[in-house]
């Protein structure tokens, strides 16, 4: 049998485990009863892992691992998306930086650039999730570009332009100057910038009551140029006499109605709003209400189209100054006002975004959100923590056409094809270079490509043969769960699950788990730009993958955000420490220590039922049973943090720091059927922790389980043929099985005993007295709680070195002892000749009066209201955590004194 060695070194043991894993086939996809199929959502394939990826990898593998532990069919899909605009944006870069232009070398060459990159550099996260000890069939990888997966996206398109579900128009998009793409509303981002608001004055046509002209307020001078109306409210009277007047539009000299519209907000400027349906949503909306011409003033790279004279040629920035100063010029600006506004953005440039109407491709949502809606607000899919139902459903409610087009090369060009004689045009799975119905050869390909969205909407069918071999979905679709960050409930899950209703008639996973977003130390979004995003492949060196993914799993709570304990290098952002994953892989050591200890004490071992012939073994293996069940429940509820946080108290609290020490003295002291019997115990225990720590910390436990001797739950495989050279094959401990160790008196009178020895332990740290010395100890107890006391009165002295033990329903406080409450009992240690009472009183006052002090001159600093007003929240919460513990140590202090007298 394997020695463990004295330390365990995660670099080394992690690489060599996940070379064994993948050599044995393990994360090939295994038979079983009941599927588990689980997608995972396709990282770009330009992209590096970060933290949001680690969440979400270790989540799918421990839910993965567990199922797969449990017998379950189990398939784990890897695959990455071919990223239109990221990608295209990184090769045009590269191509750049060699001289070369994307338009001077040609559509084809140009995809083969592509190609070339993704071949180059599309296997770096695949690699980082791999190191990871994700177990994912890394065998059959997917691309959202393969052949069979574009005949799959090529397939939907033209299903759903034949039924009439996907259409060209002329509407606003938000549209990126620099990357010359359409953006979709959910992939912008709104930035936080200081601008103005410009009141400018329009003259009216005709003077109304001696009012000349009308002032609207603008935050964007530079589109009045495609004024093409303004609107009031209805509600508000002053302005009604205007409805139905005209003004003269500046510089244009254009002749323009009044109307009055309910998307006007009274209260928003002078009350007068310019309508330029080009370049507004909203103005695009109250244009085609009220049949108002859309005049585009800006081209695709933002700059002023020809027509405007001095304008034209300007680009956005330049045009708003220079239209500022000719209404200054022009007496014609009122006033200029300071205001902070929200600005979309370019998720991958960063450049402003334009609303700009222009010709787009769309996916009519009417007949297919309704469907979808359903089966949310049915249960039939089901969200996890349920607050994202509620999300996902006011999306819905409120969904518009989808804008599919992008105007990029890298990605699926659309299949609809022009005939220039005839004018014949249709989507087809095949490419044509002559019309079917004049026979021409002037016939084209459509110049768009697809939202990338639109071909990762087929995730869950298109990865698994749909749609020329559906055979291979049998058994696998709908998939499990899909884990899944909150940024995408309405980019993703929400078209998958149009798509998948469509195309198969089935839903596409029956549990869609949202993780919490990972934040930086001060709460602040993640992100390479700020400098301030953690790098998993540094976590991993530093404290290895287990505590990594350990860590991960206990920041999981009810509440969505979570913050990331790490100090980053201020100049070059590398990773200094991170205190949590620190802790985690203290655990890490534990496991392995505990473990190492038992290996070390199991000389003549023979594997054998576990037996309780102790009460500290009733309660060991009633704890056991419960934990199993717990755990189980857990995983099968998406409790993840639940999970990870009471393993580990479990085992670090129960397993180790009770049950192994206690056992020491029958391994060391015991007759040979008593060590027998504890080694078999100690095995047995072992053993079922190390089954369900596995899912989330799969090396240590696997390293460990290796070198341990068989217990009775065997090495059976999960499916019950044959043997399991590996833990993560191995069976899961199935509660149902557990129920006989289950006994709940036990565990309540273990317990008792526990709380009195932890109440003389803790006297001993508070006073300084040495572990080992003989107090004398009094318990105030329940009378229904002395006969447990009593019948452990061996086990209480031997354990907590008491030499003398009063129990009873009426003791008293013995003279010259200290008392500490646990609910319902009250355990009085008498320190005697011990401790000096009258110094420690007086040590005890001195440091009850400086820690008064200390909370005087916090609760000042709290009340002072320029304090409050000036400082950081999070001084300002530190503050306030100092005041709360200051108050917690005040009056445990004042009780110590009290005691003391």
């Amino acid at each position: 049998m394997e020695e463990m060695p004295k330390t365990y070194d995660p670099g080394a043991v992690e690489p060599e485990l996940i070379e064994a894993w993948m050599n044995a086939g393990c994360y090939q996809r295994s038979k079983g009863t009941g599927d588990c199929t689980v997608t995972i959502p396709p990282p770009n394939v330009t992209g590096i892992l970060h933290m949001g990826h680690a969440m979400d990898d270790t989540i799918q593998d421990t839910y993965v691992r567990y199922s797969r532990m449990r017998g379950r069919s189990t398939r784990w899909i890897l695959g990455t998306d071919h990223a239109g605009i990221a990608t295209q944006t990184k090769v045009d870069k590269k191509l750049k930086e060699e001289g070369i232009s994307r338009l001077q070398m040609g559509r084809e060459r140009f995809l083969e650039a592509c190609w070339d990159w993704r071949r180059e550099y599309g296997g770096t996260i695949v690699n980082q999730i791999r190191r990871m000890g994700c177990s994912i069939d890394f065998d059959d990888e997917k691309f959202t570009m393969s052949p069979e997966y574009a005949r799959a996206v090529r397939k939907v398109f033209c299903d759903w332009y034949h039924d009439g579900l996907i259409y060209r128009g002329r509407r606003i998009v938000n549209w990126c100057p620099s990357c010359k793409t359409a953006i979709s509303d959910d992939e912008a981002e709104y930035r936080g910038e200081k601008g103005h608001l410009w009141y400018l004055r329009y003259p009216l046509t005709e003077p109304v009551d001696g009012i000349d002209h009308i002032t609207v307020a603008t935050t964007r001078p530079e589109t009045m140029l495609g004024d093409t109306g303004i609107a009031v409210s209805p509600e508000d009277p002053e302005k009604a006499k205007l409805v139905g007047k005209t003004v003269m539009l500046p510089i244009v000299n254009r002749e323009i109605p009044i109307f009055s519209d309910w998307h006007v907000d009274v209260g928003f400027g002078t009350g007068f709003v310019k309508v330029t349906p080009a370049h507004d949503p909203n103005d695009y909306a109250m244009g085609q209400a009220h049949d108002l011409p859309q005049i585009n003033v800006f081209d695709a790279t933002a700059h002023v189209v020809e027509g405007y004279g001095a304008f034209s040629g300007m680009d956005r920035d330049e045009a708003r100054d220079a239209i500022v100063v000719w209404f200054d010029e022009h007496g014609l600006l009122e006033r200029v006002e300071e205001l902070d506004h929200s600005v979309m953005h370019c998720y991958r440039c960063g450049t402003a975004l334009e609303p700009w109407l222009s010709e787009q491709w769309f996916v009519a949502v009417d007949r297919l959100k309704g469907r979808a809606t359903e089966v949310v607000r049915s249960g039939e899919v089901t969200f996890h923590p349920t607050r994202w139902t509620d999300t996902y459903l006011t999306w819905m409610d409120n969904l518009k056409d989808w804008c599919i087009s992008r105007q990029l090369w890298w990605g699926h060009r659309i299949p609809v094809f022009y005939c220039d004689d005839c004018g014949w045009q249709d989507a087809l799975m095949e490419d044509v270079d002559a019309c079917p119905n004049c026979g021409g050869h002037h016939v084209h390909q459509d110049e768009d490509v697809l939202d990338t969205w639109f071909s990762s909407q087929l995730w869950t069918f298109a990865t698994q043969g749909w749609p020329d071999h559906p055979e291979q979905m049998r058994g696998h679709h709908p998939t499990k769960v899909l884990v899944t960050a909150r940024d995408i409930i309405a980019l993703w899950v929400a078209r998958m699950i149009m798509s998948s209703l469509y195309f198969t008639d089935e839903i596409p996973f029956h549990d869609v788990y949202i993780y919490a977003t990972i934040l930086a130390k001060d709460g602040s979004r993640m992100s390479k730009s700020k400098g301030n995003g953690v790098d998993p492949m540094d976590l991993m060196e530093k404290y290895g993958a287990d505590a990594m993914r350990h860590n991960l799993l206990t920041l999981i709570t009810n509440n969505q955000d979570v913050k990331f304990d790490a100090n980053l290098d201020k100049r070059t952002h590398a990773l200094i420490d991170s205190p949590r994953t620190e802790q985690a892989k203290g655990f890490v050591t534990k496991i392995w220590n505990a473990s190492r200890f038992v290996r070390m004490n199991l000389d003549g071992y023979t594997p054998g039922e576990p037996k309780a012939e102790t009460p500290e073994d009733a309660w060991m293996l009633s704890r056991l049973a419960r934990v199993v069940a717990e755990s189980t429940c857990e995983l099968e509820d998406y409790t993840f943090g639940d999970y990870a946080r009471g393993l580990q108290s479990f085992f670090w609290n129960e397993v180790c720091d009770w049950y192994i020490e206690l056992c020491k003295g029958r391994l060391l002291d015991g007759t040979s059927r008593e060590r027998l019997q504890v080694q078999r115990n100690l095995v047995f225990v072992l053993d079922t922790s190390l089954r369900l720590l596995h899912p989330m910390m799969p090396f240590v436990t696997e390293r460990v389980w290796d070198a341990l001797p068989e217990s009775v739950l065997g090495r059976a495989l999960a499916d019950g043929e044959g043997e399991a050279r590996f833990l993560m094959l191995a069976a899961w401990p199935e509660p149902d099985d557990f129920d006989q160790f289950e006994n709940d008196r036990a565990e309540y009178d273990f317990d008792l005993a526990k709380r009195v020895i932890s109440a003389v332990r803790s006297t001993r740290a508070r006073y300084r007295l040495s572990p080992k010395a003989e107090l004398d100890v009094a318990v105030h107890s329940s009378v229904d709680d002395v006969p447990a006391l009593e019948a452990q009165r061996g086990f209480i002295c031997s354990v907590g070195h008491v030499d003398q033990l009063a129990l009873g329903a009426a003791q008293d406080k013995p003279q010259g002892s200290v008392s500490v409450s646990d609910g319902t009992l009250e355990v009085f240690v008498a320190l005697g000749g011990l401790v000096d009472l009258a110094a420690e009183t007086r040590r005890l006052e001195k440091e009850l009066e400086k820690a008064q002090g200390e909370l005087a001159s916090v609760t000042r600093t709290l009340s002072n209201e320029g304090f409050i007003a000036k400082a950081a929240s999070e001084v300002i919460q530190r503050k306030r955590g100092q005041k709360a513990e200051l108050e917690r140590a005040i009056a445990q202090l004042k009780a110590q004194v009290a005691d003391l007298a």
